[in-house]
Parts: structure tokens; C-alpha cells; sequence
């Protein structure tokens, strides 16, 4: 019995290890930085290229096309769309094909943001094992968000990558803004994570569970509609509350109010960081959490089997004890109205978050594109692009959710058009950022009236720049019509599946929104292509090399020739992520 026991529980630990292998590559690619700068011989090493190694390691050991079978035995590499949902560390974590994805859009970026950094060299060589072990520990906790399956490791995973951030914000310590953004950032954060760990509390306390798959079986249970007016009211703030944390990761309004000064006193590389990665990381655990709470089938609840098993129990009974079989029919007669319950709390439960998030979704991406139509600093106006993207990007959400329990295979479908969404989003909010970079580094100037005359002085920077802010809009025939129109279309076949009237009114204020914004980057464009020079414009004094040249194009490439050949992104994404509802 003991060596049972101890077998199984050895079995558990190195199948759960092999899942959870980008992590303890990441620790262990952070432990060799730390340890190689206490060695005088290797204490000049360059921290950046050793997190690129490192980095790469990690995407390898992930596998993202043939990712490793760990319940196989022996192990074997499947094919992505073949990969089984296995939850390890007893639940704490899940390893699937949604996690797979969105750990290799982490992997890729931080691959191209190092590059970055190395690039414009914006910390010092002696700061960058401090720089790069922060960045790491970051990612670390954005790869927990993306596997939670339980809310002590959904806390955890936000706490692990918020705080690391609010450092790189304040890197270069001697900037007063950097400091206050830093400041406002903290703030922020230490007031989101403590409504969200209260709301945690409370929705825990009442489900008596902190796993997400046991809590949405047992919200599925409970008779909603028989609830009291103070119970319901409790439920429904321990939800709002605890999506306030998910609400401050994505800057959704009302929770977006540190994201225009920290982007506008962190460095463009940090704002590249923060505006990519975190929105990547909290999106997947906004689907695990949202839609996890959502696709219960009614009928793998408790309540479901114990009925079939009492049906069963009737048929046998009905030979041989008919005092039982009268006992039981009493039981069975019940269970319709039971079973309808059931139904009634999961409808009620994805209607609730639907309308949620679909608001939240449609206030953000308003308030996003109006905000930014005032902004004369280049990084505030991408501030309020991101707001605005966050929200187009949580559209695809109550798509999702809506559709979760009728047609769990329409659902999954929805994740993967967010998926592409967040792949194109990289590129286009990487590149800008990078190409702002550039320009502060050529000219000392984040102003937009500097970006004047661009075209004569630059001509990279003037047509990358130019095709990036376009692809923002979401205009054809560039990449990111692709993403806002997948975002879009799950909108569409969502209300022609559930018939939801808010979801088509969604699409309405996506579309409305998406004209809008159009001022604002062709603003941009124009600075950069028809104004002339002034005589207050800053001269480029350090010129634009080579190297980010190529860099600048290595970004605006994606973005021009993924509208030639995107299916196999999308059947890639879609082989991954179709199975994450079903």
C-alpha cells in the first residue's frame, strides 16, 4: 500500500515537472544570471544574452507544434491538436493546448523584446542582469496565469507578474516621471489586488472550493433563482470583484486610469513589455476563468451523474426490492425540477457574465479611442491604443461565453480568433513601440509635432511607422484587419447561435469604434508624411543605423504579408485551442 502511494505520488511530481518545463527553465535561466554575476570571470557577461539563450531553450522545451504527450506512456510528441487537458500539482495548474499557445506568443516576444533591448541599449551593461532577471521573473508569473486552474494560483500568478513591473517602470531611477509612474502604478496595483483577493474570499467561501473546474460545477448546481436578494447580491460582487484584478492586468476601465502616466514615464521598451505581454498573459486568464465558469455541461455536474446512477439504481432495484424502486421513483420525480435548476444557474450564470464583460469590453475600447484623440505625447496616445485594444480584444470574450454551453465547439473557436488577434497585436504594438524608441534615441523627443517631416529624414522609420498606426486602425489589406475582423465575426456567429441582442450591439460599438480611432493614428501619419519640418523639430543626431533599420522591418513585415497567407496561423491556433470548451 505504501509503495502504492509513494509510486503514484512520484508519477504525479515528474509528470507535472515535464508540463510545467518552461518555468523551471525561466527559474533556472534567472538563477544563472544571478549566479554568473558573483564569478569574477563571467561577471562581465552580458545578462541579455544569456536570457536569449535561455529564452530559446524554453520555447524548445515547450515544443509548440509537437508539444509532449505527458500522459502517454511512454511519453510522446502528438501533434498540438491531440493534446490532452491534464491538470498537475494536484490541480493547481493545467497543461493544454490554449496554455501551449499562449506561452509560445510570451516566448516570441520576449525573444524579439530582448533583441530590443540590446539594440537601443536603454539600461546600462551593468544593469542588465538586475533588468533581464526582472523581466524574466515577469514572464514566470505571466506562464502561471496563463496554466491557472486554481484561484490561489490565479492571485499568484498576477501578484508574481505585477510586481516585477512596477520596477522596470522605475529602472531609470533618476527620471522623477519614472519614479512617480512607478508610484501611480503600485498604487494602483496594491488597490486591485486587494478587491480581487476580497472577492476571492468571498465567491471561495461560498462554493467551498478554490478549483476552477470544481466551482463552476458546483455554481452550476445551485438554484440561483431561489436564491435570496442578499445572497444573489453577494455572489455578483464577489464576481465583479474578483474580476476587478483581471480588469487592472488588461487597463479595462475603470481599472485603466495608471496606464496613460506609467507608459508615459516607463521607458518605450518597458511600455512595449507591459502593453504586450501583460495583455496577452490576463486575456488567457480572463478565458480560463470567464469561460471555465461558463462551459459546464449540465451534464458532467455531480447532480447529473448521481441522477443517472439513480436511474440505474431504479432499474435494478425494480427485481428485487420494491419497497426500494417506490423510495427511488419518489427521488426521480424530483430530479427534473432539479436537473432544470441546474440549467436555469448555468444560464443565468453566462448571461451575468456576458453582459459583464461585454460592457466593460465596450466602455473600454470607447473611452481608449476617445481619450487619445488630445494626446500629444507619442507613448500617451499608445496608452490609450492599448486601452482601446484591450477592449476590442475582450470582445471575443462574451462571444465565447454566450455560446459556451449550446455549441461548446463555437466557443473554443472564439478563443482561437482571440489567440490571433493577441499574435498580430505583438507585432504591431512591438513594432511601434520599438520605432518610438528609435526616434527618442535619434532626436531626445516623444513629441508627435517631432515626428514631422519624417518621410524626408527618414524614410524607414516614416513608412514602417506609417503601415504599423494603419494596421492599428484594422484596415485591409494589412494584418491587423485580420485580428479585429476574426474578433468581429465571433460577435456575429455568436448572436446567429444564441440570438443575444448584446452581442450584435457589441459589434455595432467595435465598428463604430474602429471608424473613430481612425482620426487619431492618421493624425500620426500625416505629422509623419505631409507636414514640413519647423524650426523647433529636432534634428536626428545620432542617426538610425542599420540594425534598426533591419529590426523595424523584421516587426513590419508580419503585418504586411500575414493578409497573403494567415490560414496556417489560424489552423495552427485553431487545432490548439478548439478542444479548450468541449
Amino acid at each position: 500500500m505504501f509503495h502504492s502511494i509513494v509510486t503514484h505520488l512520484t508519477d504525479d511530481t515528474l509528470i507535472s515537472l515535464y508540463a510545467f518545463s518552461v518555468e523551471l527553465v525561466l527559474v533556472v535561466t534567472i538563477l544563472t544570471i544571478l549566479l554568473l554575476r558573483l564569478c569574477r570571470w563571467t561577471e562581465n557577461l552580458d545578462a541579455i544574452y544569456v536570457a536569449i539563450v535561455g529564452t530559446i531553450v524554453a520555447l524548445f522545451a515547450l515544443m509548440p507544434i509537437f508539444p509532449l504527450d505527458i500522459t502517454a506512456s511512454p511519453m510522446k510528441l502528438v501533434p498540438i491538436g491531440e493534446l490532452p487537458r491534464v491538470e498537475i500539482f494536484t490541480g493547481m495548474l493545467v497543461y493544454d493546448g490554449f496554455s501551449v499557445v499562449i506561452k509560445s506568443i510570451l516566448l516570441l516576444f520576449l525573444l524579439l523584446f530582448f533583441t530590443l533591448v540590446k539594440i537601443t541599449g536603454v539600461t546600462a551593461r551593468a544593469d542588465n542582469t538586475d533588468f533581464t532577471t526582472l523581466v524574466l521573473g515577469a514572464s514566470l508569473g505571466m506562464c502561471v496565469m496563463a496554466s491557472a486552474n486554481h484561484m490561489l494560483t490565479v492571485f499568484m500568478g498576477i501578484e508574481m507578474a505585477s510586481v516585477p513591473s512596477f520596477v522596470l517602470v522605475a529602472f531609470l531611477r533618476f527620471r522623477r516621471t519614472s519614479s512617480e509612474a512607478a508610484l501611480k502604478y503600485a498604487l494602483y496595483g496594491a488597490g486591485a489586488a486587494g478587491v480581487m483577493l476580497y472577492g476571492i474570499s468571498l465567491i471561495t467561501g461560498i462554493l467551498n472550493t478554490a478549483h476552477l473546474p470544481t466551482m463552476a460545477a458546483r455554481l452550476a448546481e445551485m438554484n440561483l433563482a431561489g436564491m435570496s436578494s442578499t445572497e444573489t447580491l453577494v455572489l455578483s460582487l464577489a464576481a465583479l470583484m474578483t474580476l476587478a484584478g483581471l480588469a487592472y492586468k488588461l487597463s479595462a476601465v475603470p481599472f485603466h486610469l495608471w496606464a496613460p502616466d506609467v507608459f508615459e514615464g516607463a521607458t518605450a521598451e518597458v511600455g512595449a513589455f507591459l502593453s504586450v505581454a501583460s495583455k496577452a498573459a490576463a486575456l488567457a486568464l480572463l478565458v480560463r476563468v470567464a469561460v471555465g465558469f461558463a462551459s459546464l455541461d449540465a451534464a458532467a455536474t455531480p447532480l447529473a451523474v448521481a441522477l443517472e446512477s439513480s436511474n440505474a439504481e431504479v432499474a435494478v432495484a425494480a427485481e428485487v426490492e420494491p419497497l426500494q424502486v417506490a423510495m427511488l421513483q419518489e427521488e426521480a420525480e424530483a430530479a427534473p425540477e432539479e436537473a432544470a435548476a441546474t440549467v436555469d444557474s448555468q444560464e443565468r450564470t453566462r448571461n451575468f457574465l456576458g453582459i459583464v464583460l461585454a460592457l466593460v469590453a465596450a466602455v473600454t475600447c470607447t473611452f481608449g479611442n476617445l481619450a487619445a484623440f488630445t494626446q500629444t505625447n507619442i507613448k500617451r496616445l499608445l496608452a490609450y491604443s492599448t486601452i482601446a485594444h484591450a477592449g476590442y480584444m475582450m470582445m471575443a470574450v462574451p462571444a465565447a461565453v454566450a455560446v459556451s454551453g449550446s455549441h461548446p465547439a463555437l466557443a473554443g473557436k472564439f478563443v482561437a480568433y482571440l489567440a490571433l488577434y493577441i499574435v498580430v497585436y505583438l507585432f504591431m504594438n512591438l513594432g511601434a513601440f520599438a520605432i518610438v524608441a528609435f526616434v527618442r534615441d535619434a532626436t531626445g523627443s516623444e513629441q508627435i509635432q517631432d515626428y514631422a517631416g519624417m518621410l524626408g529624414r527618414n524614410k524607414t522609420v516614416a513608412v514602417c511607422f506609417a503601415l504599423i498606426l494603419v494596421s492599428l486602425v484594422g484596415l485591409p489589406p494589412l494584418a491587423g484587419f485580420i485580428g479585429k475582423f476574426a474578433v468581429f465575426a465571433s460577435l456575429a456567429e455568436g448572436y446567429q447561435a444564441t440570438a443575444q441582442t448584446y452581442l450584435m450591439v457589441l459589434l455595432f460599438i467595435g465598428g463604430l469604434n474602429t471608424a473613430i480611432s481612425l482620426y487619431y493614428y492618421l493624425r500620426v501619419v500625416k505629422v509623419m508624411l505631409i507636414d514640413s519640418v519647423g524650426d523647433e523639430t529636432p534634428p536626428i543626431s545620432h542617426p538610425i543605423g542599420m540594425l534598426q533599420s533591419g529590426y523595424m522591418w523584421l516587426l513590419t513585415a508580419p503585418v504586411v504579408l500575414l493578409i497573403v497567407n494567415w490560414e496556417f496561423l489560424h489552423a495552427w491556433l485553431q487545432s490548439a485551442v478548439g478542444t479548450l470548451v468541449s
